[in-house]
């Protein structure tokens, strides 16, 4: 293919994970006014983000299961259209309860989605850049943080809830279309088979990689659940001032994939290491000095750096760990990023209910990060090691 088809197939990519960035955060920016508008409680309201999580988690490993027969291209499409479908769904819902089963729906193809595309962009741009074809995908979703989700909150708090719903249902139209025109037919983007797909749940580095995952990434969930009030209550931060420092999250997150992705193409553990490291280094810091904003705000930008430094790794090494079944092992990446979330903003709320501040999540998610560490450690000598799809590629 030529370069310009390249670009365009994975631009195609990363607009998906956009759409699916978006829905999943905005969520959070817009839940007092899903609650007044349903006439419910905020924290009955949450449950829609608890729905959709659920969603994925039991989305990723199931629909690369069932359609493992699908060419790639054709399960990209049909993935986008249950997206649009889920989320058009949501901003009809006439009640919570219809709310809650969209938002599981609209959860089910996101793993899938990004396992799948995951897999369909490495094998465009070629041999020895599975970390960079992982980050330009997932950089969809860091820029989500950037553009996506300020706007779509904005919306909601302005045209009410249902609007941001009706938003994502639109980008994924845009999506269908743009994978439809760009995305190419390849015989090597083929299916498996089903017996294929779940040999990867054979693979010992499998489950000891989703762990990893699941613990290590909790950290960044137990922080980022809570950082609005973190911001306007500890650090001072003006609430106008929110949305902006929330995008620098975001670009936190998009320059740290584009960084993680080349680190891991040379080597997947030493990524890996670098993100722990500087996960615990950073999180330990906003734990001491998140009261003075001048500190806090830039730590933002650096936590979001930080962590994706593993997002690449983790859904690399899970595609080496079961080279036969790549879908399947890179769906559950998202498996165990969606545990991580629902576990880390459970600990941070854990904390902050017992007394201990706002400031204390930061060091339940120190603590899980190197929980996540120390995981990763005995899986280098217990679990077995993937084997490099490409000579060279630790």
């Amino acid at each position: 293919m030529k370069t310009q088809d390249v670009g365009r197939a994975l631009l195609a990519l990363s607009l998906g994970g956009f759409g699916i960035g978006t829905t999943e955060f905005a969520t959070m920016g817009i839940l007092p006014q899903i609650a007044s508008g349903l006439e419910t409680t905020i924290p009955r309201s949450g449950h829609v983000i608890a729905a959709y999580a659920l969603g994925v988690v039991v989305g990723a490993p199931l629909v690369a299961i069932v359609t493992a027969r699908m060419s790639r291209r054709a399960l990209l499409l049909l993935l986008m259209v249950a997206f649009t479908l889920g989320n058009t769904a949501s901003a009809l819902a006439p009640t919570l309860d219809t709310l809650v089963v969209a938002r599981f729906m609209a959860g089910l193809p996101h793993g899938a989605y990004f396992g799948v595309a995951s897999v369909v962009g490495a094998e465009l741009l070629g041999a020895g850049r599975k970390g960079r074809a992982v980050a330009l995908i997932m950089a969809g979703l860091t820029v989500a943080n950037i553009i996506g989700v300020p706007v779509a909150t904005f919306l909601g708090q302005q045209l009410g809830w249902r609007s941001t719903f009706l938003l994502v249902g639109a980008i994924g139209l845009v999506t269908l279309a743009a994978l439809w025109l760009w995305v190419p037919h390849v015989a090597s983007l083929g299916g498996s088979s089903i017996r294929q797909e779940l040999s990867a749940l054979k693979q010992p580095q499998v489950w000891w990689t989703s762990l990893v995952g699941a613990v290590g990434f909790g950290g960044l969930f137990a922080v980022y659940s809570y950082i609005a009030p973190t911001l306007t209550l500890v650090s001072g931060l003006p609430e106008s001032w929110l949305p902006w420092v929330l995008a620098l999250f975001g670009v936190g997150m998009t320059v740290g994939a584009m960084f993680g992705g080349r680190l891991t193409d040379h080597s997947v553990p030493l990524a890996m290491w670098v993100g722990f490291g500087a996960t615990t280094l950073v999180m330990g810091v906003f734990a001491l000095t998140a009261w003075s904003l001048w500190a806090a705000v830039p730590l933002v930008f650096l936590i979001g750096f930080s962590a994706q430094f593993l997002a690449p790794a983790v859904q690399v090494r899970l595609m080496e760990a079961s080279p036969g079944a790549p879908s399947l092992a890179a769906s559950m990446s998202h498996s165990a990023l969606n545990i991580a979330n629902a576990a880390g903003a459970w600990l941070g709320g854990v904390v902050i209910a017992a007394g201990y501040g706002y400031l204390a999540p930061a060091w339940a998610a120190v603590a899980l990060t190197l929980v996540g560490a120390g995981i990763f450690a005995v899986s280098n000598r217990v679990g077995g090691r993937p084997a490099p799809a490409q000579a060279g590629h630790a």
